[in-house]
């Protein structure tokens, strides 16, 4: 029975404790961390804040009105006030509301005690908010600073009247100053104090006017440098059988002509690349070399190579000479001109100084940074090529591969006597042996001797877009526009500069990764440039692939003046939109010609220098990126009234900084005219359905063989690349662009010219009672300047060439401007501007 009883006792208790235990973990921890970081305390934190400044702001000025009538009751009582009901206190707030201000003015800090309210006012509004809208630390120490100063000030000024103007610190400070320096010693002491905070906070200029300096003589650069280091020595491995990896930082893979006699046939060899540490400074024809794979593979002995060709050596060595580059003088021996030296240079991101980039944490890692190699999958591949190339009597020397996220190229060096046409023709034979969909043949490689043989991993890898923006060519760029595309197929980051394209032509079918390129050029874009230094144009003829920046208007996008949507969906806007472009380059071209400038670098380096009058029309040009997501469509509606403007901003707009990124799905002649593809070098495409397409996109067959998914080849520069494009999500996107529209912007888009469709106004001609509502402000403008321009009224108002030439001609009726003088300036009748305003007032 004692046994059962235990058993019993045991199980019972072994019950309760699972009971205990599962009841305890059901209880939900709340980590008073998690709680302080909440989103929502901080929202009723500044709520709270904002209800203590407006009950302190009510009880402060109520004080100023009934301190004399609550004053000798809370002197008599004290603290006691606040609980005693049957005294009546004149505050508005009451008892408590006369009690805190008599504490704040009488016992504290008198007057100023308006900064308290002040200082909770800006905690509300930055926890409400949820970002740094004032600073608090800069204005916790301006508070205190005036607290201390304006309470001593006001104590010392208005010693001897009963309302506590400086209140308890105020006296006690003012008395002690009075008793150690004297009236005259504690006077001086506030005005010097005073005076000097003034001049740190607003840096008064009280320099007299002086002679201007002379003009400072360039030196004379000399004709010859003597270099710092003498010639350097380079000594590589000598070439040996096998592979050989140097261990240097400028490591290079050295690939032997045949495989040593030891080593058995079939057997692999792999190769990786070194990545070389980042340096302070690229030249622009070094490439970073990102994480490549090259694999050796034996051909066996079978195979009959060539002798390698060994360069001459001295002692055995070979010795490379490099000399030290030529370094010109950096000082153009211009001295800074006044503006400079008072105002500093200019900074365009000060307009919206407190603009934070968005961060890489918001983009996500959709595969790991290395490639990963399958050597049976290699091994396999090697085989097979090598076998169908022997039915045909085709003997080769060396194979190679190059590893990439989803290709991997297969480098063959054929025998001697060899034709590479007889490989070219063997594509169909090659992928058959394979079974792989997408087999390239590149005969030769330009700048290599080799043949190239172009074949999809069976495992892909996805190139993420976090991985090419975290790279160091990426972040250290010096670029205008530098757009991250992809990767090769050796693992390079593919990182271009737009503003050298200088536009972009893009192709492929529905579905092959057109559309997730636009947004990786867009969001490439967003991460480098202040919206100050870029604005885009968006025409979305789908109205669905770009609606999604519509968040960030008033950061980067431009629109046509009294237009509600900033993304163009509509034909006609479109082409209204693409009209105003071309008055936007003609009045940036009409600025560059008066500033002296090639081109917008040269211009906006002159505006930024103060040498350009802000007056005159000038302003810091940025940059303008027009994306039309589906030309096809715009084609079949609009025709010629689309396709002309294009052209002409494709052959002009680069040099006054508008760059267009075009993509279609139907890259036919009828869609891809001529005058079009002339004006667009850059030319990216994804897959196409046929070989007739490829060639219209690329003058070259080759994008009907590839895979899909982001698979692409771009031309760039003469050259032909095939890349991996960068992968970048929706959801991300919408992050980017939700993080950028959350801060302060700009108050509307930036404006393009206004443009009047001619056809809208013929036969249409403005009578004496038909005035156009711009007509006072053209003529202030003019009166202004004093310079009767139709160009001027373009720049400055942001105007057609057609309006802006219909004001002038009614400026001309009205009698404020003389007549057209041809390419000259209209002369202006009014002289200043109160005669102008005169005049209009007898006018209408």
């Amino acid at each position: 029975m004692a046994g059962n009883r235990l058993k019993t006792d045991n199980s019972t208790k072994s019950r309760k404790t699972g009971a205990e235990r599962l009841k305890k973990d059901k209880v939900a921890d709340v980590k008073m961390k998690d709680l302080v970081k909440d989103e929502r305390t901080h929202k009723v934190t500044g709520v709270l804040c904002l209800l203590l400044t407006l009950y302190l702001f009510i009880a402060f000025t109520s004080y100023l009105f009934t301190w004399q009538d609550d004053q000798d009751k809370v002197f008599r009582l004290s603290s006691d006030v606040l609980f005693r009901e049957d005294i009546q206190m004149e505050n508005l707030l009451g008892r408590l509301g006369a009690f805190v201000a008599h504490l704040f003015f009488y016992d504290g800090i008198g007057i100023t005690a308006y900064f308290c309210c002040w200082f909770f006012f800006i905690l509300g509004v930055n926890c409400i908010v949820g970002r740094r809208v004032f600073r608090i630390w800069r204005n916790f120490r301006y508070m205190l600073f005036g607290i201390v100063l304006l309470s001593t000030a006001f104590a010392f000024v208005f010693q001897g009247w009963q309302f506590p103007w400086g209140g308890a610190l105020g006296n006690m400070i003012s008395q002690w100053l009075s008793g150690f320096l004297g009236t005259l010693g504690t006077t001086l002491l506030l005005a010097a104090t005073g005076l000097a905070f003034l001049i740190w906070q607003f840096n008064f200029d009280f320099k007299l006017p002086r002679r201007s300096p002379r003009p400072v003589v360039p030196p004379v650069p000399e004709d010859t440098y003597a270099p710092a280091d003498g010639p350097q020595e380079v000594k590589p491995q000598p070439l040996g059988l096998g592979n050989l990896l140097k261990d240097d930082d400028t490591a290079t893979v050295i690939n032997p002509l045949h495989a040593p006699e030891t080593e058995p046939a079939g057997e692999m060899t792999l190769i990786e690349k070194d990545v070389p540490p980042p340096a302070a400074e690229t030249p622009a024809a070094e490439k970073e070399t990102g994480e490549s794979s090259r694999v050796d593979l034996p051909l066996g002995k079978e195979t009959t190579p060539l002798p390698a060709r060994r360069p001459a050596k001295e002692n055995g060595e070979v010795t490379l000479e490099i000399n030290p580059a030529h370094e010109e003088e950096k000082s153009s021996g211009r001295p800074p001109n006044k503006a400079v030296k008072e105002q500093g240079l200019y900074e365009p991101t000060l307009d919206l100084q407190d603009y934070r980039f968005p961060t890489l944490d918001l983009l996500e890692n959709h595969g790991g940074d290395k490639i990963i190699h399958d050597n049976n999958e290699l091994e396999n591949n090697k085989n097979q090529i090598i076998e169908t190339l022997r039915n045909y009597d085709i003997s080769i020397q060396k194979i190679s591969a190059t590893v990439g996220p989803t290709v991997t190229l297969y480098e063959i060096v054929p025998a001697a006597g060899v034709r590479i046409s007889r490989i070219r023709n063997l594509e169909d034979d090659i992928a058959l042996s394979l079974a792989a969909l997408g087999i390239r043949i590149i005969a030769p490689i330009p700048g290599k001797g080799t043949i190239g043989i172009e074949v999809p991993n069976v495992k892909k890898s996805i190139v993420s877009m976090q991985a090419l923006l975290a790279s160091e060519k990426f972040q250290n760029s010096k670029m205008s526009l530098p757009i991250a595309v992809g990767k090769k197929i050796d693992n390079e980051n593919f990182i271009v500069d737009l503003a050298t394209m200088p536009h972009l032509l893009m192709a492929g079918a529905t579905g092959q990764g057109k559309s997730v390129g636009i947004n990786a050029l867009l969001v490439s874009l967003l991460y480098k440039r202040h919206p100050s230094q870029l604005k885009l144009v968006l025409v979305d003829p789908k109205k669905v692939e770009l609606s999604i920046y519509r968040l960030i208007e008033k950061h980067f996008l431009a629109k046509l003046p009294g237009e509600e949507e900033a993304i163009i969906t509509d034909t006609k806007k479109v082409v209204h939109t693409l009209n105003a472009l071309c008055i936007e380059m003609d009045n940036r071209y009409d600025l560059l010609k008066e500033a002296g400038a090639r081109n917008i670098r040269e211009y906006n380096e002159k505006f930024i220098h103060r040498r350009l009058n802000p007056q005159k029309g000038h302003q810091y040009l940025p940059f303008i990126v027009l994306v039309v997501d589906e030309f096809a469509d715009l084609i079949m509606t609009a025709g010629k009234e689309v396709e002309m403007p294009i052209a002409r901003l494709a052959q002009l707009a680069r040099a006054v900084g508008i760059h267009l990124i075009i993509a279609t799905q139907r890259p036919s002649v009828n869609i891809i005219t001529g005058t079009i593809k002339a004006n667009f070098p850059a030319r990216m495409a994804f897959k196409v359905s046929s070989k007739v397409d490829s060639r219209t996109i690329l003058d070259i067959g080759g994008a009907e063989q590839l895979i899909g998914k982001g698979d692409m080849l771009i031309s760039y520069n003469g050259e032909l690349v095939r890349l991996q494009c960068a992968f970048v999500d929706t959801p991300e996107v919408e992050k980017i662009v939700e993080y950028i529209g959350a801060q302060q912007g700009y108050p509307e888009a930036f404006l393009l010219p206004e443009y009047v469709d001619e056809k809208e106004l013929e036969n249409r001609e403005f009578g004496s009672g038909e005035k156009d509502p711009l007509f006072e402000e053209a003529a202030r403008v003019i009166v202004q300047t004093q310079q009767g321009s139709t160009s001027l009224l373009q720049r400055r108002m942001k105007l057609g060439y057609n309006r802006a030439g219909r004001l002038m001609d009614q400026l001309e009726s009205a009698g404020i401007v003389g007549p057209n003088l041809g390419s000259k300036a209209r002369d202006v009748l009014f002289k200043t501007e109160t005669e102008l305003e005169e005049y209009l007032q007898q006018l209408f």
